[in-house]
């Protein structure tokens, strides 16, 4: 019978039993080389100091293996049958609100704001059950201008793309990628459509610009009043404006249909109050939207993922509705895709292998994390409930077609909860909405909800759901994942680490799953011990690796390539290139020492008492020339910076180390090439090839994304202070 298909497949991914087994030799490869190490310390003043923190570093490098294996033992994919869902429910479908965030007009120009939001009102979902919602924590009239004017173009992009069902539905990315040649319309009504979207654009750079919106302009809207010359970003009073009420019979596009709700909402802000960053827009928005449409599903996406996919709702309903699995399902999480990435991944940023492998693999083991965009929830999980067995979800939850309240009315209840003071003595922040605290709050806010018993699903669909821009500069990305990576290392150093809150409340494997991130930030400094110990015992000829001649050689040479095998294979599996999995080699190290080693110091020194959490926004726009160089795959540097010093200081000093080490070839002969030190030399190597582009960047390159010279001369002061102190204070 149809009422006993199930909506969704779960399908397991082929070849686990093959991964299996290389996992047990690498493992046992692991166990031989931790079991060398213990068993061959060399004598006191023969570079014991060294040797025992080669065995630290390598203890640390084993036990974060076995963590990263709890995904990659049994990944599954999920498969929903929108057709299905079709079938069985017709239009009698839940209504769903959408968030969207956003902080700064600058960093986050409105003109791409607005296209996001636009490809989120055009999805092929009934309009009178949408409803889209954006926060400004910039709290900009800029932003403001920028959605009134996408109100109004809205009534024509959103009956265009359905007639001709057009994809994406973002306007810049469509009319980047489409000159309608291959689609349905007519070449007239094409321009028509794109002359349109250039000109409302243009008006919102040149206000953008200039800073300021034509007085004529202002009269066209109430909301406009709301700005005054007292307003700040900082300090301001909550707004919300309904720019279309979706049960207003008059709020219809150029073809007499319903358009989609769109509010506009900016929480207040007072300097006195503290507030949460996208946590509390997040919760602000919970409770705005409860008082407007109070849809039973809540979705949310960053400014910059614009929907790919015009059926990415009807796909997560699948999972919601599912007779048999549906009610355990807490939130369906979408990947985190770029569509700016280039042909071989020059910062590491494309997320493949993360999307494909890890995010499956935790879904076979209760569930993905929550990453903070793309990503459905029921309302209900977002304000604190607990799964039971007896749940049963109220679909028809939602206020959009009781009867309507004066629009004025509205806005003002809405108003009152999005104050500074509105979630004093409240569990706001804790048990009810996105929890507070963390930079990233989004991971810590899923946790919870697992550990309330829900699960959670991973959907990668064919045509990816989400797209956005990712870094384009090498200090865009270093700021990226130093949030990450000291987010995530909070949260294990916390109350809320996964073993210890998760314990008897989700698996075993599922708190690794969560540890994979957690653990980020501390691997910088094994990395970092990695990457220079070897290589200046290379240049004192210590030896810290067995002989090539015996056979404790072998462990060592097997854990290191199949390895290594297998990241490539996995990379190349994923969709990457060969050169892209080494950018994303060099960039892994690059990484290491230098966001994830801040994100340790930063998150000791907050834990200290010694600095407060911030959260800075990361650029969502490039100037010409490095935009330029960015596809040209040449790596940003510019202004000096001290990740910058780091890695110019790392890429030296091996390069130092490896000509050093020529000289011990050169009066030890071959033994000590092929026999004494060839894994140091080999080491050495592999470090001086993936630093290859720093040293252009430093001595070749003229164009102003070279390193500075500031940074090249500190780096030379301190590798030459670095051999110095070796060889006052040898500890190799």
């Amino acid at each position: 019978m149809e009422t006993d298909r199930r909506l969704f497949a779960t399908e397991s991914i082929g070849g686990r039993a093959v991964y299996r087994l290389h996992a047990v030799t690498v493992a046992a490869g692991i166990l031989l080389v931790l079991y060398y190490r213990a068993t061959h310390v060399p004598a006191a003043g023969e570079g014991r100091a060294a040797w025992l923190g080669m065995l630290a570093a390598e203890l640390w490098y084993s036990a974060y293996w076995v963590i990263t294996q709890s995904v990659r033992w049994s990944p599954v994919s999920r498969r929903p049958f929108r057709d299905r869902l079709t079938a069985r429910y017709g239009e009698k479908l839940p209504c769903v609100d959408i968030f969207v965030c956003t902080a700064d007009p600058h960093s986050e120009p409105p003109s791409l704001v607005i296209s996001t939001t636009l490809s989120l009102m055009a999805y092929d979902y009934p309009a009178e059950k949408l409803s889209v919602y954006l926060s400004d924590d910039g709290g900009s009239i800029l932003t403001f201008y920028a959605m009134w004017e996408a109100s109004s173009f809205a009534k024509h992009w959103i009956p265009f793309c359905k007639r001709y069902n057009i994809e994406p539905r973002s306007p810049a990315a469509y009319f980047s990628e489409s000159d309608g040649l291959q689609d349905l319309c007519t070449p007239k009504e094409w321009s028509f459509i794109k002359d349109m979207y250039d000109e409302m654009t243009e008006r919102i750079d040149t206000a953008v610009m200039s800073g300021k919106i034509p007085e004529e302009i202002k009269a066209n809207h109430k909301g406009f009043n709301e700005w005054n010359l007292e307003i700040s970003s900082k300090d301001h009073q909550p707004i919300v404006q309904i720019l279309i009420d979706g049960k207003d019979q008059n709020a219809v596009d150029n073809e007499g249909n319903v358009l989609p709700t769109l509010v506009y909402m900016a929480r207040e802000k007072r300097r006195e109050h503290h507030h949460n960053f996208k946590a509390g827009a997040m919760n602000a928005l919970i409770r705005v939207s409860s008082v407007i449409s109070n849809s039973p599903i809540i979705m949310n996406v960053d400014c910059d993922m614009y929907s790919n996919n015009k059926d990415t709702i009807r796909d997560s309903l699948c999972f919601f509705l599912d007779e048999e699995m549906g009610h355990k399902i807490g939130f369906v999480q979408y990947p985190q895709n770029y569509n700016n990435m280039t042909k071989n991944n020059i910062y590491g940023n494309s997320l493949e292998v993360l999307n494909k492998v890890e995010l499956r693999g935790l879904d076979s083991v209760g569930g993905p994390l929550y990453i903070g965009t793309g990503c459905f929830h029921r309302r209900e999980i977002l304000c604190g409930k607990r799964f039971t067995i007896d749940y049963k979800e109220d679909w028809n939850g939602g206020i959009k077609d009781k009867i309507q309240e004066n629009i004025y009315e509205i806005e003002e209840k809405a108003k009152s909860l999005a104050t500074c003071t509105y979630e004093n003595d409240t569990q706001w922040g804790d048990e009810i909405g996105v929890k507070y605290g963390c930079p990233v709050e989004d991971v810590i806010t899923g946790l919870a909800i697992h550990c309330r018993g829900w699960e959670s699903v991973c959907n990668s669909p064919t045509r990816p759901a989400f797209l956005g821009i990712g870094p384009t500069t090498l200090a865009q990305t270093l700021l990226q994942h130093k949030r990450w990576s000291e987010g995530n290392f909070s949260i294990f150093l916390s109350k809320y680490c996964p073993f210890l809150f998760g314990h008897e409340k989700i698996g075993l494997r599922h708190q690794m799953g969560y540890c994979i991130y957690g653990l980020w930030a501390p691997n910088s400094l094994a990395t970092l011990y990695y990457v220079t110990i070897p290589s200046l015992a290379l240049l004192k000829g210590t030896p810290l690796f067995p002989e090539i001649t015996s056979p404790w050689i072998a462990p060592f040479i097997y854990v290191f390539f199949v390895k290594n095998m297998y990241s490539l294979y996995e990379a190349l599996s994923c969709g990457e290139t060969l050169k892209g999995w080494w950018n994303g080699q060099r960039m892994w190290v690059v990484k290491r020492i230098t966001s994830y080693l801040f994100g340790v110091l930063d998150t000791l020194r907050k834990l200290l008492g010694l600095s407060q959490m911030t959260f800075v926004i990361s650029p969502k726009v490039s100037d010409e020339d490095a935009s330029k160089r960015y596809e040209q795959e040449i790596m940003e540097f510019g202004s000096p910076t001290q990740e910058y010093v780091i890695i110019a200081t790392i890429a030296l000093l091996n390069l130092v180390c490896l000509v050093g080490g020529l000289r011990h070839i050169m009066t030890g002969g071959w033994n000590v090439l092929f026999n004494v030190l060839p894994a140091q030399i080999f080491l050495c190597e592999m470090l001086v090839l993936t630093n290859i582009p720093f040293y252009e960047a430093m001595f070749l390159r003229k164009d102003r994304g070279r390193i500075p010279f500031s940074v090249t001369l500190a780096s030379i002061g301190f590798v030459v202070l670095t051999i110095l102190v070796e060889v006052l204070v040898p500890i190799v």
